[in-house]
């Protein structure tokens, strides 16, 4: 990471609580938005959009029950993390 001069974004090796979060996450993501696409004639910056998209909805709009029904972002704004 430091050769490549790029910022981690998840966390360091081993901290499995992180990485199961995140496996969680992108497990859900390529279920919900990947698998089933044909993706061959989609260039890397529309893949990014598509992704950014995705990741918006996830955050602002997919409601989840173990948060009582709400998006992740209306979930931490009712705990004023926001």
């Amino acid at each position: 990471m430091d050769e490549a001069g790029l910022t981690r974004s998840m966390s360091k090796k081993g901290c499995s609580p992180d990485n199961s979060a995140c496996e969680g996450f992108f497990g859900r993501m390529k279920n919900e938005m990947f698998y089933g696409e044909k993706w061959d004639k989609i260039s890397v910056e529309e893949f990014i959009s598509i992704i950014n998209q995705y990741m918006q909805w996830y955050r602002d709009k997919r409601i989840k029950l173990s948060l009582g029904g709400l998006s992740p972002m209306e979930y931490r704004c009712s705990l004023g993390i926001t």
